[in-house]
């Protein structure tokens, strides 16, 4: 089968790879038809990162605990990328009760049990069965190479899916794949920063600082707008991204974002909950300065380097919250795919490409915001 595979920054290409079976009784095979790439791919995408980022660690510059994620030699290919993915089930375990060949799934771009502590606490990125078979590892998913499971990449042919009646979740009756083409991941991380912490501030203000994971921001944007904030103010340097988030209801502030200079002072107001999304050390504490008191402000990117500095007493002060964790996006599906259902919520409007499947190496390499790639459905009756 095919499965698209990154070979070094900038190249990607057609691997053939044998295609999986079905292992255990558990297990679900799906094949993707519509893909989206998660804004943690643009990093080796675009950058030739692989060298740097392991001398870096190796000088105790970058935290080692990356390596536990992406390898010893970071982003080193070749590897089966992508893990935002709606598929459709082609062929189910015996002891499946859940689903049918047939049925419109998402995939979760982490691998869970669904019955361990860490997932009955709904930290399903963290599943202890999934940790146990690869020890030392930090994480189980598709999409980041053997570091993270033998899993593949979620632009491929068909996927074998573990533990199938808790991770796929099916999509609800009439709702568009293209629509929550990224709800595997970056979507539902959205979710995770917007929703619940409004709910705990309702009608309170939103700040979303974006530009680093660039579709993390632009949902939390909209998804403020659409669960009733107050003001939703969105920073960033790049007119296309701002213009989205203009069509999203969002207030959209250009702003001057040189890496380590803050940005505090072209912040117009204090909030009750800020998402962090531009990936720079600088933003998070620019974030966690900009809150009110009691304010929730949730950091969705990469902090990479040992020494990031955070305003402790700045927290103490307002009795600040600060969320910075891989995001547990298995939970948070069947609220966020109902929710998109029943309002009609615009996703689709993050997405800046919409290519088809067969031209995903050049596509999914594109300098643009939003990927989506598509394939028509297979007739299953």
């Amino acid at each position: 089968m095919r499965e698209l595979t990154y070979v070094r920054s900038g190249t990607l290409e057609w691997r053939e790879r044998p295609a999986p079976t079905l292992i255990e009784a558990t297990d679900a095979l799906v094949r993707p038809f519509v893909a989206s790439r998660c804004d943690g791919d643009t990093l080796p995408l675009h950058k030739n990162v692989t060298r740097p980022m392991q001398a870096a660690v190796k000088v105790g510059m970058i935290d080692p605990v990356v390596t536990s994620i992406v390898g010893d030699v970071p982003f080193h290919g070749p590897f089966g990328i992508g893990h935002e993915a709606i598929a459709q089930v082609v062929e189910v375990g015996a002891q499946l009760t859940n689903l049918s060949v047939g049925d419109i799934v998402v995939v979760p771009w982490a691998v869970a049990c669904g019955t361990c502590y860490e997932c009955s606490l709904g930290l399903t990125a963290k599943c202890s069965t999934m940790a146990a078979q690869s020890p030392g590892k930090t994480l189980a998913a598709f999409g980041f190479g053997p570091s993270c499971g033998q899993w593949g990449g979620m632009v491929a042919d068909t996927l074998r899916v573990p533990f199938a009646d808790f991770n796929l979740v099916r999509l609800p009756a009439g709702l568009d794949p293209l629509r929550v083409a990224s709800a595997s991941d970056n979507l539902s991380d959205a979710w995770r920063s917007i929703v619940p912490p409004l709910g705990l501030r309702p009608g309170g203000k939103v700040l979303v600082i974006g530009g680093g994971g660039q579709s993390i921001g632009l949902y939390a944007a909209g998804l403020a707008v659409a669960h009733g904030a107050a003001v939703v103010d969105y920073l960033d340097d790049r007119d296309a991204r701002l213009e989205i988030a203009d069509s999203l209801g969002a207030t959209a502030h250009k702003i001057d974002k040189k890496r380590g200079k803050s940005i505090l002072a072209s912040v117009p107001d204090r909030y009750d909950v800020v998402v962090e999304a531009s990936s720079q050390a600088q933003g998070l504490r620019d974030a966690i300065r900009a809150l009110r008191p009691g304010g929730i402000c949730t950091g969705t990117g990469y902090y990479l380097n040992t020494g990031t500095k955070l305003p402790v007493m700045d927290m103490y002060a307002t009795s600040a919250t600060l969320h910075v964790g891989v995001s547990h996006t298995r939970p948070a599906m069947p609220e966020l795919l109902d929710f998109v259902a029943t309002t009609g919520f615009p996703a689709e409007k993050v997405t800046t490409l919409l290519a088809d499947w067969d031209d995903a190496p050049e596509a999914y390499a594109a300098h643009t915001t939003k990927v989506v790639l598509h394939r028509p459905t297979l007739d299953l009756t």
